[in-house]
């Protein structure tokens, strides 16, 4: 009798010490969600006090725009470059009805993270495939290849893609799909651009490119020479030399023999550059800062005259992540495939006609 009743004191003290203790559990439970909706109510006020700021930049971004680089066929026939020099510059021809520009970014989505810091992601710029072509890092021999959109969005390994194993290592982030066929820079010897057939996983042709003592083409992006593009025109290459370092060129290449057909001299700066694309014979070209920063276009350059200075788009990227290691241009879809610090985004662009306020 006294050991049962030595185990209803102690029961019912323990009892009342676990009532105790649900208490003052509840109790910091209470604080702790009040302190978290709290800390989430700050949280939602500061985005809501960033995304205030961002539109005021973007409204001063807008008031105040960096001057265009647009050239003028003016100044060029002020110069009068030497004749040897007139095939270089000279004007270009259209080739498509395209005269369409950049209004403005419409939306960008972020679609996930993938790989490396620096990469590529792209479409075929001229087919109606839509096969997703991944080029992880600057250096490498193996693409991976996702049967769509979707199964790019899902898949959390690349071990669900299917692999292309190239003939000869790429390097850089210049490399495009256009037609069928994967145009890429090839890493050793001479810069050499290899014209690879999806269909039947062999090399069409090979070209090394025509330009001296190369360097890097973006400031920013030091790993990449040769950054090919695609738009409504065709094919180009975007590059620069020695003999010009300060500033990029322009090439037209074409598709089928990998000739060069037109050089430009263009007036954009290679300084604090990562990235550029071509939209309807204008080449592009967005700025950063070293330390990461938001990115904007402040050079167009129209090889046909026909986009006026006033005319061009300087638009900026939103909400970055670090800086943009490629950004390839759909002209099908009318939107950017770019790989922002490993994170793939789309930025898709709202058009305008060549001269329309």
């Amino acid at each position: 009798q006294e050991r049962i009743a030595q185990w209803h004191e102690q029961s019912g003290r323990f009892t009342a010490e676990l009532r105790d203790f649900k208490n003052r559990v509840l109790g910091a439970m209470e604080a702790a969600e009040k302190e978290r909706e709290a800390l989430r109510a700050e949280a939602e006020g500061a985005a809501a006090r960033v995304d205030r700021l961002e539109r005021e930049v973007d409204f001063l971004e807008a008031q105040n725009p960096a001057p265009p680089c647009v050239e003028v066929d003016e100044a060029l026939a002020g110069k009068q470059p030497p004749a040897a020099k007139q095939r270089k510059n000279e004007k270009y021809t259209p080739q498509s009805d395209c005269s369409d520009t950049i209004a403005s970014i419409r939306a960008m989505k972020i679609l996930k993270r993938f790989g490396s810091a620096a990469g590529l992601w792209t479409k075929d710029a001229a087919g109606s495939s839509e096969k997703i072509y991944v080029f992880d890092g600057t250096a490498n021999d193996t693409v991976f290849v996702f049967p769509r959109m979707r199964e790019f969005t899902l898949s959390s390994a690349p071990r669900r893609a299917a692999r292309i194993r190239l003939p000869y290592p790429w390097v850089g982030t210049g490399h495009l799909v256009y037609d069928g066929h994967l145009y890429y820079i090839r890493q050793q010897g001479p810069f050499q651009v290899i014209k690879f057939s999806l269909a039947n996983k062999t090399v069409v042709d090979s070209s090394v490119f025509p330009a001296e003592e190369q360097i890097p083409v973006f400031g920013l992006s030091p790993f990449t020479y040769i950054e090919l593009a695609a738009d409504e025109e065709g094919l180009w290459a975007i590059y620069a030399t020695k003999e010009n370092e300060k500033n990029i060129c322009l090439a037209k290449l074409d598709p089928a023999s990998l000739d060069i057909e037109q050089m430009w001299d263009t007036p954009c700066p290679r300084e604090n550059a990562e990235g550029a694309f071509v939209v309807c014979g204008a080449l592009h070209v967005a700025y950063n800062t070293r330390l990461p920063s938001r990115s904007r276009v402040q050079c167009v350059f129209d090889v046909s005259g026909t986009l006026a200075p006033e005319d061009a788009a300087l638009v900026y990227f939103p909400k970055r992540y670090g800086s943009h290691s490629s950004m390839k241009y759909s002209p099908r879809e009318r939107q950017i495939y770019a790989w922002d610090d490993g994170y793939q985004v789309i930025y898709r662009m709202e058009m305008k006609k060549k001269g329309e306020v």
